[in-house]
C-alpha cells in the first residue's frame, strides 16, 4: 500500500463513515484538519518545554486529540457501529483540575496579558489559538453532524488549560506577564 491515494488529486477525500467522497473544504473535514493542526503545534511546543511534568501532559493531550478525532469520525455514525471509546465528562473534569492547581498557584490575572514570554510560553499561546480555531471549526461541523457535547465542552476547556499552562511556563522562569497598551484610545 503506498502512502498516496490520488483521491484527493480533484479536491475530494473519504470521511470516516461516509460512502460517498466529499469535498476538501467540507466543514468535518476542516474540523479534522483543525485537530490535526492543533496536535502538530503541541508537538512542536514540546521541543521548548523543559519541564517533565508539563511534557507528559502536553503528551497525553495528543493522545486525547486522537480520541476527540475518532470521536469526531464517529459522530458520523448511528449508534457508534465501531464501538469506538468517546469523549467523556471524565476529560473534561481532568483539565479543569489542573486549571484549578494552576490558577491556586498563579492567581487570576486582572488583566489582559500579551501572549509571549519564554518560548514554551509563546509556543504554549499559540497552542491556545489554533486550538480556538479548532474549536470553530468543530462548531461549525456541529451544524452538519451532531456532535458529541462533551468533545466540544473538551476543547473549549483545552484552550483555558493551555492558557494558564503558558503563565506558568512565564512564572517558572520568572518572566513579567506583559498587558496590552492602548495607546490609541489615549488623550491627544
Amino acid at each position: 500500500m503506498k502512502i498516496y491515494t490520488k483521491i484527493g488529486d480533484k479536491g475530494k477525500t473519504h470521511l470516516f463513515g461516509c460512502p460517498e467522497l466529499v469535498s476538501k473544504d467540507d466543514a468535518r473535514i476542516e474540523a479534522v484538519g483543525a485537530l490535526d493542526e492543533l496536535n502538530s503545534v503541541i508537538g512542536v511546543s514540546l521541543g521548548f518545554i523543559q519541564d517533565a511534568v508539563m511534557q507528559e501532559i502536553l503528551k497525553k493531550i495528543q493522545n486525547d486529540l486522537f480520541q476527540v478525532g475518532a470521536d469526531l469520525a464517529n459522530s458520523l455514525q448511528n449508534n457508534n457501529p465501531y464501538h469506538v471509546p468517546r469523549v467523556t465528562e471524565k476529560y473534561v473534569l481532568e483539565l479543569e483540575r489542573r486549571i484549578d492547581e494552576l490558577e491556586e498557584l498563579l492567581g487570576l490575572p486582572h488583566k489582559f496579558i500579551l501572549p509571549g514570554g519564554t518560548l514554551a510560553s509563546s509556543f504554549l499561546h499559540l497552542c491556545r489559538t489554533v486550538t480556538r480555531r479548532a474549536e470553530r471549526s468543530l462548531v461549525k461541523a456541529s451544524l452538519q453532524i451532531t456532535l458529541n457535547p462533551e468533545m466540544l465542552r473538551y476543547i473549549n476547556r483545552l484552550s483555558d488549560f493551555l492558557y494558564v499552562l503558558a503563565r506558568k511556563a512565564n512564572k517558572e522562569l520568572d518572566v513579567k506577564e506583559q498587558h496590552p497598551l492602548y495607546s490609541y484610545f489615549e488623550k491627544n
